[in-house]
């Protein structure tokens, strides 16, 4: 096999298998374990964490795992990193690699803060003196300029978490690997990070990103994967996947939504101006067909999201809302989002004997696309939460 240049990683039809979970060791679990075996049953030892997955990204790339908590992501990560090994296939992995897999990875609790990035450096191969060259601006970066010198098992979970992805970050790895530690952090050291990020791979670094946060993965990567059930369900530009991975959340949330409600939506429909598409920074009807059985006082929620269950805006009208059928149509006044396909969500929540549980449940109603200008690609290192659209004017003097 011919040596893969440096920052470069293979992933080639890979299978991971673990032992399945034991059962408890009680003497009664086991007579029954041992009668299950002496009749011949199918033992299941193992359980797939991956099936046939390829992945291939070259030097100085950006790649992206998505996918739901258990679907094989860490575990990728993991091989590649050559923390645990594959039970089929190839993966090569060529050059320095800083991995940052969880909170405290490379970190010695009983060490110092000082002594940890020394210890870190020399584990990625690291001379003394480089590392010494950069030992200020890692503390700076990671502001624990007070407490370099305390034992990190005193550091609070952010403070380990930053000094961490500092250290793997500042000590010029061929391969970055980030798990979803970035979410430990707050939101000024997360937005740091990124643009780190981004200053690394201007450099020539290769970055391997798992998050759940899919605006941060679309602001950091180029490609991405989409892990579902121990197999890759899409691969290429990150947009795209990410496009194909809300949508499949949004069928998701459906199926697991209840229709045993007390209130029942029947039908719901969105149209713009004169009964025609929906257009950014117009007007569009919201209508919602529902069937109660009495009259009742409640808070009717109506919220349009990018595909996920957290919107991006909501509203809310409280009133007395009739028995029976009936139909509330919410006009929505010039829509600030950009071209793309959303949904509508609703919930109805109440008072008195409807108290303890929603009416009506959150959940979503109904999937539409909007016309009109696409969305803004923000600077490079920039999280955008919500791609809304704002009307401006630009005057330069």
């Amino acid at each position: 096999m011919p040596t893969l240049p440096k920052g470069s990683i293979r992933v080639e039809h890979v299978w991971k298998k673990f032992r399945a979970d034991r059962t408890a060791p009680l003497f009664y679990d086991q007579l029954l374990r041992m009668r299950h075996s002496l009749r011949g049953g199918k033992r299941r030892d193992y359980r797939w964490v991956l099936k046939d997955v390829n992945l291939k990204v070259e030097p100085g790339g950006t790649m992206g795992l998505i996918g739901v908590n258990g679907s094989g992501k860490t575990t990728l990560l993991k091989i590649i990193s050559k923390v645990t090994y594959q039970s089929a296939g190839l993966c090569q992995s060529e050059g320095r690699m800083g991995a940052l897999l969880s909170v405290t990875s490379g970190i010695h609790p009983d060490l110092t803060g000082r002594e940890n990035v020394y210890l870190y450096g020399a584990v990625l191969g690291m001379r003394r003196k480089i590392t010494h060259e950069r030992f200020d601006e890692i503390v700076e970066f990671a502001g624990l300029e007070d407490a370099i010198d305390r034992q990190v098992k005193f550091f609070s979970l952010g403070m380990q978490m930053r000094l961490g992805f500092t250290v793997a970050a500042f000590l010029e790895p061929d391969i970055l690997l980030v798990d979803e530690v970035l979410s430990v952090g707050d939101a000024n050291f997360q937005q740091k990070c990124i643009q780190r990020i981004e200053e690394v791979v201007r450099q020539g670094t290769t970055l391997v990103y798992v998050s759940h946060d899919l605006t941060s993965v679309e602001a950091t990567c180029q490609n991405a994967v989409w892990l579902a059930d121990a197999v890759v369900r899409a691969a290429g530009p990150t947009r795209e996947v990410a496009k194909l991975y809300r949508a499949s959340i949004q069928e998701d949330a459906s199926v697991a939504t209840s229709t045993d409600s007390v209130v029942q939506l029947m039908k719901t429909t969105i149209v713009g101006p004169d009964g025609g598409p929906v257009l950014s920074l117009q007007d569009a009807d919201v209508r919602l067909a529902l069937r109660a059985p009495e009259s009742v006082e409640a808070d009717l929620f109506v919220g349009v999201s990018l595909g996920e269950a957290f919107p991006m805006f909501i509203t809310k009208h409280h009133g007395v809302f009739p028995a029976g059928d009936f139909e509330v149509t919410c006009q929505l006044h010039n829509i600030p989002l950009p071209k793309g396909r959303y949904s509508v969500w609703t919930a109805m929540t109440s008072f008195g004997k409807w108290a303890e549980n929603p009416l009506l449940p959150w959940k979503p109603a109904v999937s539409f696309d909007i016309f009109g200008p696409d969305i803004l690609i923000p600077p490079e290192g920039v999280i955008v939460a919500a791609p809304l659209l704002v009307g401006t004017s630009w005057t330069i003097d």
